[in-house]
Parts: C-alpha cells; structure tokens; sequence
C-alpha cells in the first residue's frame, strides 16, 4: 500500500500525520504504525496521527502511540494537526476537532503560533510528595533540582512501571522551578514511547497547573522543554483549572510517500 505521510513536529514532539478523510489508512495495524514510527526502519516519530471525518466538526484527530497503539491525548499532537489542517487550505479563525478525550478548540496566531484548549482539570491528587492529574492523559508531577543533570529515562522509566502505575501506565514528568514564579523547566518520560521525548503537551500543561502562581484567577507559566519553549494559559477557580490553553510553535518538516506492507 502506498502511505502519503507528512512530517511535523512541536517543540521536537514529533508525529507522522496521514490524512485519511478517504478512510484509505484505517486498516493499518499496530505493527504498521510501530514500524513506520521506528526512528532506524521507518520514518521515525513519537507517534502517529490519521485526520478523519467527523459530522459536526472540523475533522477528528485519531492518535496512535510509537508503539503502535491508540494512545490517549497528545497535546503537541493536537497543535500538528491543527498546522496540518491550516496547511491544507482549510483556513478558520477558530477550530473544532473531536480526540479521545473530548471536543477540543484551536486557533493559530500571525505568528504561526498554534493554541489548542484542553480539558478542565478539577482535581490534583497528592502522592508521597508528588501531583497526580489527568490533562488528557495521566501524569505524574515529580519537583526536582538540578534537572539539567537527571537520568529521566532511569527514574522515568521506574516510577512508570512501578506496582502502582504498571498496569495502565503513567508519563512522568520532572520539573524544576526556575528564577522566577511562572518559569519551570520539564522533562517528561512518556508512556508508549518507553523513552522521553523533547516535549510532552499533556505534561507541559499538567506541570504548569501545579505550579500556578496565582491563587485564583488567570495564570500563565512559561516551560522551557529540550525541543523549546511552551506557554500554558489557564483559570484557577475554586481549585479548579478551566480555559485552559496550550501555546507553541508547530512546523512541517518534510513529507513523503512510503510502500507498506
């Protein structure tokens, strides 16, 4: 079968997208889809994305993980597919796109910066010290210093496949409190991609929640990430977080046709 794939990546969170509103991609396995993502014998990418038909909204974002499995909510992978949408033709000042956690809105600026809203968030869990919340998907919040300099695929790697979290899997993401209060730095090991990646939108967005700034009202927090910067806007109300919005760059870096068996 011949695969027409575009390239596209958000702060280095990479992804195949295939626009598949003919449903000519859907009967691709969980072996296609691990191979075409595989960084030696395939294209190589975190994960991959079909752009579907949806009655009653733009389209639908269909996420699978590196693995090859349908994966919950990708952040940055939301923000792709946006920029691929717009690079397509489609061109709206506001975006409506169902995923597997729900109807999501997205916008892109002059400055081809792509804002995706997410999911409200009504509660944070404390565990042993750490924050657990789901932005879409899982994650825990471990707080560290000196992040620049920690093994996150060993200590990721544990935690993620610790007694409690094996079974249904977790990312886990280490922050660092920068100089100022709305400034954090993230790492995160992602779940389906067994590894970290350069930047996780769930995790970008579940870090800035617990650490806001401001008790109740508007908050914005910067992230510093290895694949660049990101910006979360959000509403804390009563301890609970609403209009939430994740803000980054998202680029086209190549695209190609692949035979697939």
């Amino acid at each position: 079968m011949k695969f027409r794939f575009y390239k596209y990546q958000g702060t280095g969170n990479d992804f195949i997208i295939a626009d598949n509103r003919e449903g000519q991609y859907s009967g691709l396995t969980t072996g296609q889809i691990n191979k075409l993502c595989d960084r030696r014998y395939g294209i190589g990418a975190d994960g991959l994305m079909l752009l579907n038909k949806r009655e009653g909204y733009d389209f639908e974002m269909k996420y699978y993980n590196a693995d090859g499995k349908e994966g919950s909510m990708c952040g940055n992978g939301g923000r792709c597919i946006v920029k691929f949408v717009s690079d397509l033709g489609i061109q709206k000042s506001l975006y409506h796109f169902l995923a597997i956690d729900g109807p999501h809105e997205a916008r892109i600026n002059g400055d081809g910066i792509v804002s995706l809203k997410m999911v409200d968030v009504n509660s944070v869990e404390k565990n042993h010290g750490d924050f657990v919340l789901n932005t879409g998907s899982p994650h825990i919040i471990k707080p560290v210093a000196n992040l620049s300099k920690l093994d996150v695929y060993q200590k990721g790697h544990e935690i993620r496949y610790s007694k409690e979290f094996a079974e249904e899997g977790i990312n886990v993401n280490f922050v660092e409190q920068l100089d100022e209060p709305d400034k954090i730095f993230v790492r995160t090991y992602e779940r389906g991609v067994e590894n970290e990646t350069f930047s996780c939108g769930t995790g970008v967005t579940a870090a800035a929640l617990v650490f806001y700034h401001n008790e109740s009202g508007f908050n914005e927090v910067e992230v510093k990430t290895l694949g660049g910067k990101l910006a979360v806007e959000f509403d804390r109300v009563d301890g609970e977080f609403k209009n939430i919005w994740l803000c980054g760059p998202a680029l086209k870096v190549f695209e190609g046709d692949l035979e697939i068996e």
